[in-house]
């Protein structure tokens, strides 16, 4: 049987998670170079509700790469899916997968995540994207007029 990590939210809810998982996150893995697995290991910048999500990819990330008859258990287009799946979520939620990520230092989960809202972006004016993600226009015409003509590259 694996070992299980013990990893501690910020709401200081337990989560007990095979160590293949558990490692995908580097933060994890050199914290428990560092302690053992003894002890919880504390995640002071995780929310139980976000840790939760985090282990729920890492969990299938490690299985899908888990082989069977020399291939992976999953395809890629299987995992693209879900990958896909796995980020539409509520633009809160969406902003703190990637401080977690960055945080856990899980650079497939980052990735994912930045690339989504990239892709939110894609294509949008300066007005659209506001709009989207709830930014107030805190310019003044003449400083926004400014700005465009320094710009003007990203206008055309």
């Amino acid at each position: 049987m694996a070992d299980k990590v013990k990893l501690r939210s910020s709401d200081q809810q337990m989560f007990e998670v095979e160590e293949e998982v558990a490692f995908q996150s580097l933060t994890v893995k050199n914290m428990s170079e560092d302690t053992g697995l003894d002890a919880p290991i504390p995640l002071p910048n995780v929310s139980s509700k976000i840790l939760a999500k985090v282990i729920e990819y890492c969990k299938y990330h490690v299985d899908a790469e888990k082989k069977a008859d020399d291939k992976p258990s999953k395809t890629e287009e299987e995992i693209k899916t879900w990958d896909t799946d796995f980020v539409k979520v509520d633009q809160s939620t969406l902003f703190e997968l990637i401080l977690a990520a960055n945080y856990l230092n899980i650079k497939s989960l980052l990735d994912l995540t930045c690339l989504t809202v990239a892709n939110m972006i894609k294509g949008k004016t300066p007005e659209e994207i506001r709009k989207t993600f709830n930014i107030v226009n805190d310019f003044t015409p003449e400083e926004e007029e400014e700005v465009r003509k320094e710009n003007q590259w990203a206008f055309e």
